[in-house]
């Protein structure tokens, strides 16, 4: 039987190819490349970024390890900067303040799967001809004015990690916008080799062109994938369920805040207390209830590697407020009514 291929994913099995169509029919991308995980995405999008030593990247930091390790790997610094308090996204104010003559690149993390500003993120960018990677871990499925997050840089990465709304249990793409430097990104993600060339037939044979990886998907897991990708509208759709019923049940309190224009994926619902106590007496309140609570990440700035690695950008206090106070409410893909209204209940109590 023969296997049909795309240019989104030469080489690969038809599941790997199958996944690749739908992401690029879905978001518009101009290329997709099918990854191992969306960490191996960002190292591919680090490549593709020519950062080096003595290189800067502004990014949050409030996000996880592997946004940061991408760009740390290839020897350049990242500058933390802080976040807007309603979305936890990447503040353009504080991006502006960051940016230095070293300046190379900016990581936009699409925070729960609400979208960053990225007009403003772009137009800073575009003047300072900035390389622009969206850290798209959390978005699959989400918006902003109609077109999908994770293409408005110049590569966003996404995820399909066990703990997603879409998932392989390990997975990833890198979505890149623009067809010319897809061609480059076939060949970074190919051991740096033009081998996707040779099998369209461009080049007698391949060779080495330049550093690369081999972060390919595998066709088992793609094969699970294709399944979750073919239907991602119904999964968000009922992801969306549960957040509209949080969002009525705690509106009134300091939670998750959806942009005018955007349309989010219900990845994350979170709610913030005013200090570390009161979020920790909000989770135990929860737990005797039988509700697991959870917080989230403790910001890149205060690890020992991001003080060792990185610098601040200027004053990260939405960064620091929303490491002591921010609680993750339960949501996932079919929950039923009697679990939402025994977590609305659980939280309400304790508040």
């Amino acid at each position: 039987m023969e296997v049909p291929f795309s240019r989104s994913s030469l080489g690969a099995g038809a599941a790997v190819g199958r996944c690749a169509e739908l992401l690029r029919a879905g978001t518009g991308a101009a290329g997709v490349l099918m990854t191992s995980s969306c960490t191996s995405a960002l190292e591919v999008a680090a490549l593709l970024s020519d950062v080096g030593p003595g290189d800067e990247v502004v990014m949050p930091s409030w996000t996880y390890v592997a946004t940061a390790n991408a760009f740390v790997l290839r020897g350049a610094m990242p500058v933390w900067a802080d976040v807007e308090p309603g979305t936890l996204n990447l503040d353009p104010a504080s991006l502006s303040a960051a940016l230095t003559e070293r300046t190379r690149a900016v990581v936009v993390v699409h925070y729960a799967g609400i979208a960053a500003d990225m007009r403003a993120i772009g137009a800073i960018a575009a003047e300072r001809e900035l390389f622009v990677v969206e850290d798209a871990a959390h978005a699959i499925g989400a918006a902003l004015g109609g077109r999908a997050l994770g293409t408005f840089g110049d590569v966003g990465a996404l995820s399909f990690h066990h703990t997603k709304n879409v998932t392989c249990g390990e997975g990833g793409a890198l979505l890149v916008r623009d067809g010319g430097l897809f061609a480059r990104a076939e060949i970074v993600h190919d051991s740096g080799t033009d081998r996707a060339a040779f099998q369209r037939g461009d080049v007698p044979a391949y060779a080495w062109q330049e550093p690369g990886l081999h972060p390919a998907l595998g066709e088992l897991p793609a094969q699970h994938l294709v399944g979750e990708l073919e239907r991602v509208d119904a999964i968000t759709e009922d992801r969306r369920r549960v957040w509209r019923a949080y969002e009525a049940a705690f509106g009134d309190h300091d939670v998750a805040r959806v942009p005018e224009g955007a349309e989010h994926n219900a990845h994350i619902f979170w709610l913030r207390q005013a200090d570390r106590g009161a979020r920790d007496r909000l989770i135990a309140h929860a737990a005797a209830r039988g509700v697991d609570l959870r917080f989230h990440y403790t910001p890149l700035h205060v690890s020992p590697a991001g003080r060792r690695l990185g610098r601040a950008g200027g004053p990260l206090g939405v960064t620091e407020a929303a490491a002591e106070g921010l609680v993750r409410l339960p949501l996932w893909e079919g929950m039923g009514d009697d679990d939402v209204e025994r977590v609305v209940d659980a939280v309400s109590t304790g508040l």
